[in-house]
């Protein structure tokens, strides 16, 4: 898994496959406020309202997830750390454009969650404990129904103008 870097799957407990979920979220949030506050910069305001709506959800699945781990390992130490993971669900940085519409950035996120979907999927032959396997097919399926949700926001977007990134850019000038 090129999207990790020191985790082995085989060997992964229970603990662990919720600090790394954690930080799957964690990682998404962030990277969607930094889009959010881009869009806002740049006045886009419909994809920057919906970049910070992005950002609530992955939020509220890290929260989640968070719960479940403090239950059951309390405040144990962690073993996986946001240094092993890039990408996993974050959308990629070339995706951000200065003058997004609302559309642009949900079909971003909808690539987020396949990528999530494909990371999950992915992982899960090489998982051995039962309870791992159990959560990991828990996220999988999540990020199916996820990509649903997204699926359904673009439907309801009017289509995009027939404008290209480039209609915005600025001429060269002599300075």
């Amino acid at each position: 898994m090129t999207q990790t870097r020191g985790i082995d799957f085989t060997s992964l407990t229970l603990q662990d496959a919720l600090d790394l979920a954690i930080l799957i979220e964690e990682e998404a949030r962030d990277r969607y406020e930094e889009f959010a506050d881009q869009m806002e910069l740049h006045h886009t305001l419909e994809a920057a309202q919906f970049f910070r709506m992005l950002s609530k959800n992955e939020e509220k699945h890290r929260s989640e997830l968070s719960e479940r781990r403090t239950a059951l390992f309390k405040d144990a130490a962690r073993a996986v750390t946001r240094q092993m993971i890039f990408d996993i669900e974050a959308p990629d940085y070339d995706e951000a454009r200065a003058f997004m519409t609302a559309r642009q950035a949900l079909t971003s996120a909808l690539r987020s969650e396949q990528k999530a979907h494909a990371f999950f999927t992915a992982a899960l032959p090489q998982v051995r404990d039962p309870d791992v396997a159990r959560l990991f097919e828990q996220l999988r399926d999540e990020e199916l129904e996820h990509r649903r949700m997204v699926e359904e926001q673009i439907a309801r977007q009017p289509p995009d103008p027939d404008l290209e990134a480039d209609d915005f850019a600025d001429e060269p000038v002599a300075q």
